[in-house]
């Protein structure tokens, strides 16, 4: 396992938590990974922001690629993208393996003291 990210997979891990930091997008990745694929009326119902809100914030996960739309007649249907999950939770393995490195090496040098 390479010991450092390069740097766009920093730029990319960097939007990704950027999207999910949020409160309001959050509970939009949660919304939609129980419910399936909603509407923005849907969404924007369970939401503590306004319609214009949840579409802006909707934008920023979409940007992130943890969520796509697509138009069905009038409406934008927004669904949730499973694996920018997946590459979250690679990025989150990979900073645990690189701490639990240092950690070692710190033990090893105190120990060695």
């Amino acid at each position: 396992m390479a010991r450092r990210f390069s740097a766009a997979r920093v730029r990319d891990a960097g939007r990704l938590f950027a999207a999910l930091g949020d409160p309001t997008r959050l509970g939009l990745v949660f919304a939609l990974g129980a419910s399936g694929p909603e509407s923005i009326t849907a969404l924007s119902q369970t939401a503590d922001v306004s319609r214009q809100a949840v579409t802006k914030h909707l934008h920023v996960l979409a940007d992130a690629g943890l969520v796509r739309g697509s138009r069905h007649g009038r409406e934008c249907i927004w669904e949730l993208v499973p694996n920018r999950l997946v590459d979250a939770r690679t990025y989150l393995d990979r900073i645990d393996v690189l701490w639990d490195e240092t950690l070692e090496r710190l033990r090893d040098f105190v120990e060695d003291d």
